[in-house]
């Protein structure tokens, strides 16, 4: 444990609530799917699982259900769930890679779901993470 005093961020959890979305574009599943196939090659990730949107069934009132989907990639994953009844998507992508354009995927995320509102969140993941094997 002696190497423990030389550690290095392990990636960014990057989160992004868009409101206004297109409503049609939260319900279409190929639409949907097409943004998972598309973003992560556009930000230089590596898929390495098929994209997937399923149904998600409403659970009560302040989640009246939409579509999730979810990529796995190289760096970690892209997910997203949205409620098109309510014109909303809440977004994540998890990486490894210490830095990430977000100014760019977030440019990504508005047009692709022509968001007209947002907030943004950026978070250093694993600020512990050794440099080096400590087992």
């Amino acid at each position: 444990m002696e190497n423990m005093d030389k550690t290095t961020n392990f990636g960014v959890h990057y989160m992004l609530d868009g409101y206004e979305a297109d409503v049609d574009l939260l319900r279409d599943e190929e639409a949907l799917l097409n943004i998972l196939n598309t973003i992560p090659e556009e930000m230089g990730m590596h898929k390495i699982s098929k994209p997937m949107v399923v149904v998600a069934g409403p659970n009560n009132h302040k989640d009246p259900g939409g579509l999730s989907g979810f990529v796995m990639i190289a760096e970690s994953h892209i997910s997203f769930h949205t409620f098109a009844n309510r014109g909303f998507v809440t977004i994540d992508v998890y990486t490894c890679q210490n830095k990430l354009d977000t100014d760019t995927l977030t440019k990504k995320f508005v047009d692709a779901f022509k968001i007209k509102n947002y907030d943004e969140k950026v978070v250093a993941r694993g600020t512990k993470y050794p440099i080096e094997n400590i087992y």
